[in-house]
């Protein structure tokens, strides 16, 4: 079954992250605002919501999490449920809300995620392979992980750190543009990617997200509801998604990603080209992982993602606009809500809405989310239609 034109993103809420969000916060309250907001956003009412996505925040984990976060954001579902693919859920919930409104499910679909980032939040599971396995040896988090690939990505295709530094500079020139950025203050430079702190060789400091408190909304609506809507719907044509492990020392490759196939299936859905897409928003967690992704998306070939993002101008007045709003690397990284600021973004380029960093005459953009080490991925194509 094609989802392509089953549904269109008519509606986008995205709070600013905080470093250190307010001692009163909560991911339900958050969930409130972005709530009211995506709903005046997209020109509804709370009663038009009929379906309702959530990611599971670290910070308010519960049993029942979508019935009980439906409950006190006063929506009545006819179809609920949480996504829980890691930093691909948001991806994720784009392209179920689409397959619920093409199946009769709903009309008008809340996606939502939230969270904040306290010390003493992180809550690792009891019983894991990683746990048992893994961690007693050095290796824990994501930033070992990551560096895994980019030592292999080096070793194996020749990749340098100036290259992969380069992301991160062009990002954050987008991210200047970008008010709601957390670190948009200042430029950098590939030098100062390059002597900032080394967090685990071969990433520093600058090319690893920094984690903040925050979140992001987007309301995904049928076709009848789309042509009413007061932004101009951002429809989805293609989607794709994959994985083939959860831990990354069980990965067939650590240079090759599940994003292949995620991003092959959303294509063939879509009907069109990579050299149609005008922009991309991969998930950048890690300066690697953009150029893993912008390879096995098929944008460039295997092994030159270095050179590529080192010939090409990331920021959104360039020849190849990439994460236009920063990036998490310097859009900042809250929760779930790091993930769906790739896809508000993309919806917001293609309703025109970038405001000063706006890419010229966007029409189809590439989204991707990605969950755990390179592990649950999510590829999404969206198209402003004339």
């Amino acid at each position: 079954m094609s989802l392509k034109g089953k549904a269109a993103a008519i509606g986008i809420a995205e709070l600013k992250p905080w470093k250190e969000a307010p001692p009163n916060a909560t991911p339900l309250g958050l969930m409130g605002r972005l709530t009211a907001e995506a709903i005046a956003d997209a020109g509804l009412e709370k009663k038009d919501i009929d379906g309702f996505l959530v990611g599971m925040p670290v910070a308010d984990p519960g049993f029942i999490y979508p019935a009980s976060a439906a409950e006190v954001l006063g929506i009545n579902p006819r179809m609920l449920n949480v996504v829980d693919i890691g930093g691909a859920s948001p991806a994720g919930m784009i392209w179920r809300a689409a397959a619920a409104i093409g199946a009769g499910m709903c009309s008008a679909v809340l996606c939502i995620v939230a969270d904040l980032n306290r010390l003493g939040d992180q809550k690792v599971p009891v019983v894991s392979v990683q746990r048992e396995f893994e961690a007693p040896y050095g290796n824990i988090g994501a930033n070992c992980g990551y560096a895994m690939i980019a030592n292999r990505h080096m070793y194996e295709y020749g990749t340098t750190p100036e290259q992969m530094a380069k992301v991160a500079v062009d990002q954050r020139k987008n991210a200047l543009k970008n008010p709601l950025a957390a670190f948009g203050d200042k430029p950098l430079t590939i030098a100062d990617v390059l002597a900032s702190r080394m967090i685990v060789d071969p990433l520093h400091l600058f090319e690893i997200v920094s984690p903040c408190s925050g979140g992001s909304a987007v309301i995904v609506a049928s076709p009848e509801v789309a042509r009413r809507a007061k932004n101009p719907p951002a429809w989805l044509i293609g989607a794709g998604e994959y994985s083939n492990h959860a831990s990354i020392t069980y990965a067939p490759s650590l240079t090759d990603s599940p994003i292949k196939p995620a991003a092959e299936n959303a294509f063939k859905m879509a009907g069109v080209e990579r050299k149609d897409i005008d922009l991309v928003c991969p998930y950048d967690c890690y300066t690697i992982t953009v150029l893993v992704t912008l390879e096995d998306a098929g944008f460039c070939k295997k092994g030159q993602g270095g050179p590529f993002v080192a010939e090409h101008d990331l920021s959104y007045a360039g020849d190849f606009p990439c994460n236009t709003h920063g990036g998490q690397l310097s859009f900042g990284q809250p929760g779930l809500g790091g993930g769906m600021s790739h896809v508000v973004e993309g919806i917001r380029q293609l309703m025109g809405r970038g405001e000063g960093r706006q890419v010229k005459d966007a029409a189809l953009a590439y989204v991707n989310g990605n969950g755990g080490i390179m592990s649950e991925q999510v590829s999404l194509i969206l198209e402003r239609r004339a």
